[in-house]
């Protein structure tokens, strides 16, 4: 998984000191140990969840679209709020909107342990995923004002490090807690960490306006209720439109509906935000071709990485029968893998450039769909389902980085907050995304209900869906993302 890089209103790192600063910030190095303990949280939320999910499955007695939804509910209000969220601490304080953020998601944690049935636990989820979104950019906005030039970037880079940490330890602590002290402990273990960076950083951090006079234009006051909510309608519908076509069928009014819902919804998305004065995504900045490529490979590269982790968790257990444990320690690899990735593909795309970088990562996911796609009834995890997902997670690490590098490529210092909190909304609504068409396209494999062994056809296909998308993002990379390599000068962009 990438690292967070700043969302609309969070000011990006110019990494230059200014003249004129004010004194450092006291305590500001354990202030943001807090601060990451915080967004770890987050991410180890993105990935816990799908090691527990035949346990969490078998002991609420979900159904296939029930599990889908525990997963998506997060990602999709994740990603939908952040940009508001961001705005939010803008208007309202970035101290308050942390707390206020951090208070619902760790009082979400509890309600989703608590959960008694699907119904509670989704609603849970979304509520945690509220909480994320305003969690998320109003920490990394304190950090950018607590930190100035060589200290900012050191700041920045243990700030990145939360992202492929946390994405390896969740597949891990799933497996731990789930095996050892049960489902409900993937949730219940954020209430006491919560607990204390609450009170941390209620004494720690001191509300400041904007501590460093001429270093940002004053951020805009305002936020657009409308454009939020139209834009978390029109993924949420879509969502539920492919829940739906896995029991029904796309033919199906109950398919149609909603999908025909999230069109219009999208539609008045671009009204909105034509006619609002201070709208959450300025159209003109959408128009550019570096932002639309390197979103599109964003949408794809974690949709197509989620849903692995989704899929094979499911077949590791109810299928292989691997406890949350084994399955854990199979998925800690993959989580090293998508690091590497990342790391090598920042070398690659400085030699060799964007689009040849990203042909390569996605052509090397395609490879690793299709040799997952060879699963059968029985076999071993470390030679029937590991090499494939290494392969896979090698190239969609190195998607990662070209998603955030030619996405913020030649962006105005003005807009370089509104760019990178679209890509990180297009990196949480892949997840959510890619989960729900993944689900309709494995069909009856992952019913868990009854102790049978689920068939795996509905695997390999999705395993080959994911094959396809990643050939099609690759040609679509070929035509959108720029062509030539990163300027080096523009220094470190950060995505989660």
């Amino acid at each position: 998984m990438a690292q967070e890089s700043p969302p609309h209103g969070v000011h990006p790192s110019a990494g230059h000191h200014h003249e004129g600063q004010g004194p450092p910030v006291p305590r500001r190095w354990a202030t943001l140990a807090l601060l990451c303990m915080a967004q770890f949280l987050l991410i180890v939320d993105v990935t816990v969840i799908n090691v527990a999910l035949p346990a969490v499955g078998d002991a609420l007695d979900l159904s296939a679209g029930q599990l889908t939804w525990a997963v998506t509910a997060y990602t999709l209000c994740f990603g939908s709020l952040l940009l508001l969220g961001g705005r939010a601490g803008d208007h309202f304080g970035r101290k308050r909107t942390f707390l206020a953020g951090l208070l619902i998601f760790t009082a979400a944690s509890l309600m989703s342990g608590l959960s008694d049935g699907g119904g509670t636990l989704i609603a849970a989820r979304a509520a945690q995923g509220v909480g994320a979104a305003l969690l998320s950019p109003a920490a990394m906005a304190i950090i950018t004002s607590m930190f100035d030039g060589p200290e900012r970037h050191r700041a920045l880079g243990v700030w990145a490090a939360i992202g492929g940490s946390g994405a390896a330890f969740g597949v891990l602590l799933g497996g731990l807690l789930t095996t050892s002290l049960g489902w409900e402990w993937i949730f219940f273990i954020n209430i006491p960490i919560g607990a204390v960076v609450f009170l941390c950083v209620g004494v720690l951090v001191k509300e400041r306006e904007e501590p460093h006079p001429g270093h940002h234009q004053q951020a805009p006051k305002g936020v657009d209720p409308a454009g939020a909510l139209t834009m978390t309608a029109a993924p949420g519908l879509l969502i539920y439109g492919l829940v739906q076509a896995r029991e029904h069928g796309f033919g199906s009014a109950s398919v149609l509906v909603p999908l025909l819902g999230a069109v219009l919804c999208a539609g008045v998305f671009i009204a909105v935000e034509r006619s609002v004065r201070l709208p959450l995504v300025r159209l003109s900045v959408l128009a550019r071709r570096n932002l639309v490529g390197g979103s599109l490979v964003m949408l794809a590269a974690s949709g197509v990485l989620i849903s692995l982790f989704f899929l094979c968790s499911l077949y590791l257990q109810h299928v292989l029968g691997l406890s949350a444990m084994r399955t854990g320690l199979v998925f800690l690899p993959v989580a090293v893998a998508i690091t590497l990735g990342a790391h090598v593909g920042s070398k690659v795309i400085g030699r060799i450039g964007w689009r040849p970088a990203a042909i390569a990562g996605f052509a090397l996911a395609a490879v690793g769909g299709l040799l997952l796609a060879r699963v059968g009834d029985s076999g071993s995890a470390w030679t029937q389902v590991l090499p494939g997902f290494l392969v896979a997670a090698v190239g969609l690490g190195l998607g990662f980085v070209c998603a955030t590098t030619s996405a913020m490529a030649d962006v105005p210092h003005q807009d370089m907050g509104l760019t990178s909190g679209l890509v990180n909304t297009f990196h949480e609504l892949g997840s959510a995304l890619g989960v729900a068409v993944m689900a309709a396209v494995a069909g009856a494999s992952l019913d868990t209900a009854g102790s049978a062994v689920p068939p795996t056809s509905g695997f390999s296909r999705a395993f080959v869906a994911c094959a396809v998308i990643s050939l099609i993002t690759a040609a679509a990379a070929a035509l959108l993302l720029p062509r030539g390599r990163p300027d080096p000068s523009q220094g470190p962009v950060f995505a989660h």
